[in-house]
């Protein structure tokens, strides 16, 4: 496999996913080298002078006025690195820890932040043979940066703290050893630049834009299969009420529901039906492509934050050389303040609440014996059997949990660091809080998937839509219809399992 060439400045959430899950390798790109090496130049320059730089011959945040000798500065690079390493709960995953690294990387790449090249390829060297940081997930308030995480990160760079190896836990110095990589001795600034950053928090969102992408597929799925249990009409998705509206999700999903309900037999059997007294459906079933095409929107919103994001300089100070000799400036500012990934991360966890709630909406209806038309509960003995009257409880339940989750963290602050870091953005809880969420709406759409499944086995031999039946199968191959009560969480934990795997978003989408 072709390595990927870091430059700093046009990694893609494509990239992330390479590196993460696929474990891509990793190399510096010679352009970014010689901006790093211009850029470590003006740190060299400044250390050798009598002037101040805050991080570089200075203390840290509300200690920034005391001003370090030319003969401790490594230390300081040292100590920041060890008493930045408060880091607490469980750890980030291989995959959450590959994308950390590979974004940290990447943003030194970008030359604006003056180590010297070896940290990156220190850090693409670990990506490549294996070493993985072990990095407990909670400890950051988002500014300035992820400070904690990225200090255990950085832990073991320079051969201390713990990290995993060929799947075995243990200490960042023999992990490195086993690997054949010198850990890092930092040089000035050094220190600094591998944890002043926004790297945790752009790594969990990266990887849940993913999830929320496939999860928004696999809704138009669910929502299709329950427009056919439930016998409704397909007239809302029709083109012509969506270019009147034209906003891009509200298209795409209409278009997806038109596509996998097409050669629907139900619909066929009572499109001029006189029996039918309903004028139109519920609004979760009729509002289907302006709700999951507003969460559409809510996504696409984030990946364009993220694009930015994952090219940008995020610590401080940043380094602007002028040329290879040395000369340049050096700036404080704060561009490690997490509070746009914050506000997305938040957005999106609304956006997830939002699908799960129309999609528990649309299990109700199925299972509700008032409103379906179809047997109390979806299932042929209601009384004797409770059927999917408590799989719908479940799918409340979830449902009601991720209102609680998707309260916002943005708006949220607590000073820290003597005050000196007064307004902070809360944006890793923020980004960390989406992995469970996006489990309980992957668990919310399976339990839908298998009501409408259910549903649908009512209107046999009619058959849903000719793409719909592709969905409806791999629903069956592992969950067969439900006859007579049985433990339905093994059902679900399957259907949920292929929805993880993609395996049904690559038919909705």
């Amino acid at each position: 496999m072709t390595s990927l060439l870091l430059t700093g400045d046009n990694l893609t959430l494509t990239d992330i996913y390479d590196v993460a899950l696929n474990e891509c390798a990793v190399e510096l790109a010679a352009p970014a080298r010689a901006k790093m090496e211009a850029s470590c130049a003006v740190v060299r320059k400044l250390v050798t002078s009598d002037v101040t730089a805050y991080g570089i011959n200075t203390g840290f945040g509300a200690m920034a006025r005391v001003r370090i000798s030319k003969d401790q500065i490594h230390r300081l690079q040292l100590n920041l690195v060890r008493s930045h390493a408060c880091g607490l709960g469980e750890p980030l995953s291989i995959s959450e820890t590959r994308a950390m690294m590979l974004l940290r990387a990447n943003t030194l790449a970008k030359g604006y932040s003056g180590p010297r090249p070896l940290v990156v390829e220190t850090l693409c060297t670990m990506l490549n043979r294996g070493v993985h940081p072990m990095i407990p997930s909670k400890g950051s308030v988002g500014a300035s940066g992820d400070l904690a995480p990225l200090a255990h990160l950085a832990l073991a760079a320079i051969g201390e703290g713990e990290a995993i190896f060929e799947s075995l836990q243990m200490s960042g110095g023999e992990a490195m050893s086993r690997a054949g990589i010198a850990p890092l001795a930092l040089e000035a600034k050094e220190g600094l630049a591998l944890l002043n950053g926004t790297q945790g928090m752009s790594a969990l969102l990266s990887l849940a834009i993913r999830e929320a992408e496939i999860l928004s597929d696999v809704a138009d799925m669910a929502a299709a299969l329950s427009v056919d249990a439930l016998r409704g009409t397909t007239t809302a998705f029709d083109e012509r009420i969506q270019r009147v509206r034209p906003h891009t999700g509200q298209i795409t999903s209409a278009r997806n529901l038109t596509r996998l309900l097409m050669g629907s037999e139900i619909r066929e059997s009572h499109r001029d039906s006189t029996t039918d007294t309903r004028v139109q459906d519920a609004y979760s079933l009729r509002c289907t492509p302006q709700v999951h095409g507003a969460i559409r929107d809510a996504i696409a919103q984030v990946r364009a934050i993220l694009a930015i994001e994952i090219n940008s300089a995020t610590d401080n100070p940043l380094v602007f050389a002028k040329g290879e000799d040395g000369d340049g400036e050096i700036l404080s500012g704060g561009n490690f303040h997490g509070q746009p990934l914050a506000i997305a991360a938040d957005h999106l966890a609304i956006a997830l609440a939002s699908l799960a709630g129309i999609s528990e909406r649309r299990t109700e209806h199925m299972t509700n014996p008032h409103t379906s038309g179809l047997p109390a509960f979806l299932t042929e003995d209601a009384g004797l059997n409770s059927g999917f009257m408590i799989a719908h409880v479940t799918a409340a339940a979830l449902a009601s949990e991720l209102k609680a989750q998707s309260a916002p963290h943005s708006v949220d602050s607590i000073s820290t660091s003597g005050n000196q870091e007064d307004f902070v953005s809360m944006g890793m809880s923020a980004a960390r809080r989406l992995a469970p969420m996006l489990q309980n709406v992957r668990d919310v759409l399976a339990i839908e998937i298998l009501a409408a499944c259910q549903g649908i086995d009512f209107h046999a031999p009619l058959q849903t839509g000719v793409e719909a039946r592709k969905a409806y199968a791999l629903v069956r191959g592992v969950s067969p219809r439900l006859t007579e009560d049985r433990p339905l969480a093994p059902d679900i934990n399957a259907v949920s399992a292929l929805i993880e795997a993609s395996l049904l978003s690559e038919i909705a989408g």
